[in-house]
């Protein structure tokens, strides 16, 4: 009886330790910065997406690729790629936050559970390599605007119309009309035929004919 009872005392102590109003405020911190900031994430995104002259400033040279004469189905993608890679870039480092301070307030050790998340982040990283190799190629490829839809690239694996262009895989349509997915780890070079003055062989070969034709005649 009365170790039942001790039991009880300690877990009340134990009970009465634990801060319910830090926890409760940290959670509505944490809720309130992630709304205000993706709040300002889908503005940017938006506007960006719509072509604004506002992004034009110094400051805002970062995202002056978007603004290249495009059509606006690409530069939407564009934009909202980028969007949502910093809306989940967002939710995961404003949710890992909110867990250490919950933990906490908690009176749990977090001291061992960050060391093993450390461990399982190394095992995970090289257990997917390729996986984050991709998506860090697809996040530079939209950020630098190497190419977008409807530009014709040239690859080591084929020649095609760019038709979707996602962090992880981009899909074009060949010239014989069969669909490839690349995924964009693998694509180390690339030639966009729509960015440069890009002549067709058989064009050369006419005005190289024709000049000696020109000359022939005289």
């Amino acid at each position: 009886m009365n170790a039942s009872t001790t039991t009880i005392q300690d877990a009340a102590e134990e009970a009465a330790k634990i801060d319910l109003g830090a926890i409760l405020l940290t959670v509505g911190i944490g809720v309130v910065i992630w709304i205000v900031l993706r709040f300002v994430i889908l503005r940017i995104t938006r506007r960006v997406a719509e072509g604004s002259s506002f992004f034009r400033n110094a400051p805002f040279k970062w995202v002056q690729p978007a603004f290249r004469a495009l059509d606006h189905e690409r530069r939407s993608q564009r934009a909202h790629t980028i969007g949502s890679l910093l809306t989940s870039l967002l939710s995961v480092v404003v949710a890992v936050i909110v867990i250490i301070y919950v933990l906490k307030f908690l009176n749990v050790d977090i001291a061992p559970l960050l060391t093993s998340v450390g461990i399982l982040g190394v095992v995970i990283g090289f257990g997917a390599q390729q996986l984050i190799r991709d998506f860090l190629a697809g996040i530079f490829i939209t950020i630098e605007d190497q190419y977008g839809i409807g530009d014709v690239i040239v690859t080591a694996e084929v020649v095609g119309t760019v038709e979707s262009v996602g962090l992880r895989i981009t899909r074009l349509r060949a010239e014989d009309g069969a669909i490839w997915y690349l995924r964009n780890g693998e694509i180390l070079r690339v030639g966009n035929r729509s960015q440069g003055d890009y002549v067709p062989a058989h064009d050369k070969d006419t005005g190289s004919g024709g000049s000696a034709e020109e000359k022939s005649s005289e």
